[in-house]
């Protein structure tokens, strides 16, 4: 088997103090958000408030300046979107963009890519999309069927992506399709295109969650004809593409921290009640579990910063992220009698139904369990 090893994070001063300034921001900035709007931290879209951190400089942190970002570190853009989700701030606007949809471009796109996209993403004034899952496909990449035929002028595109976050607010999306040969090919004949969402032809349809929300949707795409400037990277590198911008996509702490709201008022309720031993291990090992999460999460970063492909690393995190967050409204939800009084406990009962809504999702966000374990197991030399 093959040995596999976790960086040692990074730790300043530097670091120390743009904590302080974070928390000092958001305190002002989202104080009157309620619990439950904080645990729809991740789902939480709102575009003014991504205007703001673009101001404040912390959207498109890592990236050189000539393209409208900072040149900061992945540690200190790892600081800022800790504290954010830690304190339920509402991400969900810019969040694919400044996570992946930006880097991808900034490594694999045309100069004209760069210059047009990335200064409006870091301003906190451009959104963007994931087209990966398909239809009969899920997570299954390999099997997908979205195809977009080269012609003269560019590429015509037909097919249907599912699963897509946010595309109803999206200015782009980045679509994983296939360019040459058929699905028993596999990855072979893979490419990935930055579509204008506002191109004539494809039409997005509302996916409503169990918790009666709109985040997921279905996007159709009926003979759109995009120009060949919207090819990122190469032609037919589409997988080996795809597969470096999941690793930004598995290893944030945003895999461990989309429920943190709810394990927040378990620790409140259990400081008002009187003490229950069962209720002090049980709170004990979320914690414990939650810091030997953000450990390895954090070694990610560190490795990005020095330019590693943390593949295996970050499917690891984001398995065993997505299985701690399915477990907590599981264990959390045998101490709400515990609340010293109503209102306390109908507070806490929302950010558990809450939680407990969007459980199903965290293990399919960012790839399947078995998609990921398939890939651990590999990267371990176990298949």
């Amino acid at each position: 088997m093959t040995e596999l090893t976790f960086a040692t994070p990074k730790t300043s001063e530097a670091l120390d103090s743009l904590r302080a300034e974070v928390r000092s921001f958001l305190a002002t900035e989202i104080a009157d958000r309620t619990p439950l709007q904080k645990s729809d931290s991740w789902n939480g879209l709102d575009t003014e408030f991504s205007r703001k951190l673009g101001q404040k400089g912390w959207l498109g942190m890592t990236w050189p300046t000539q393209y409208g970002g900072h040149a900061r570190t992945e540690m200190e853009r790892y600081v800022v979107i800790e504290e954010l989700l830690a304190a339920g701030a509402p991400v969900s606007a810019h969040w694919i963009a400044d996570r992946q949809t930006g880097p991808l471009i900034l490594k694999f796109g045309t100069e004209e890519q760069k210059q047009t996209i990335l200064p409006r993403i870091a301003a906190g004034e451009c959104f963007a999309s994931i087209g990966m899952s398909e239809p009969d496909a899920g997570s299954d990449l390999a099997s997908v069927r979205t195809r977009a035929e080269p012609v003269d002028e560019g590429y015509r595109i037909n097919g249907t992506k599912v699963w897509t976050t946010n595309a109803h607010v999206a200015h782009y999306m980045i679509l994983f399709c296939r360019t040459h040969g058929t699905t028993e090919d596999r990855q072979k004949g893979t490419s990935q295109l930055l579509i204008d969402m506002s191109t004539p032809g494809i039409e997005v349809k509302p996916i409503i969650d169990l918790a009666g929300q709109h985040h997921f949707n279905q996007v159709v795409f009926n003979d759109v004809l995009v120009p060949k400037s919207a090819l990122l990277g190469e032609e037919g590198n589409g997988w080996a593409q795809v597969m470096s911008e999941l690793s930004y996509e598995r290893s944030g702490p945003e895999r461990f921290l989309s429920s943190f709201e709810l394990v927040v008022e378990l620790g409140r309720i259990l400081a008002a009640a009187p003490h229950s031993e069962s209720a002090a291990i049980a709170y004990g090992r979320l914690l414990a579990h939650t810091a030997v999460l953000r450990r390895l999460s954090r070694s990610v970063s560190v490795m990005l910063e020095d330019g590693e492909d943390p593949l295996v690393h970050a499917s690891i995190v984001k398995d065993l992220g997505a299985t701690l967050e399915q477990e907590i409204p599981e264990i959390v939800r045998q101490f709400a009698d515990l609340a010293a009084d109503p209102a306390s406990a109908r507070q806490f009962r929302e950010v558990t139904c809450n939680v407990l809504l969007n459980a199903p999702t965290f293990s399919l966000r960012g790839g399947t369990r078995e998609i990921l374990r398939g890939i651990i197991a590999r990267g371990l030399g176990l298949r």
